[in-house]
């Protein structure tokens, strides 16, 4: 019984570090685009204040946007601003 645990335990181990290797070998990718599509928004929007895509919801501070983490379960959709400034 203790030999199946520990063979399940191992393998078990192995998968989470194979995917673990697989998403950060493709994140930089996706962070790169993220990061080009965030600065185009800014770029495009220059008098919006607060936005979000859905996932993440973003405020925009000296020119910076900060943003939260994305949500457990969403459909990451195109920027929306949802505050701007007034005029």
């Amino acid at each position: 019984m203790r030999y199946a645990v520990r063979k399940f335990a191992l393998s078990f181990a192995f998968a989470v570090a194979s995917a673990a290797a697989a998403l950060s070998a493709g994140g930089g990718a996706t962070a790169q685009t993220q990061g080009d599509s965030l600065q185009e928004f800014m770029a495009a929007n220059p008098d919006c204040l607060e936005f979000n895509d859905q996932c993440s919801f973003c405020a925009v501070v000296n020119g910076v946007a900060e943003c939260s983490t994305p949500q457990i379960a969403c459909v990451k959709r195109e920027n929306q601003c949802t505050k701007r400034a007034s005029k």
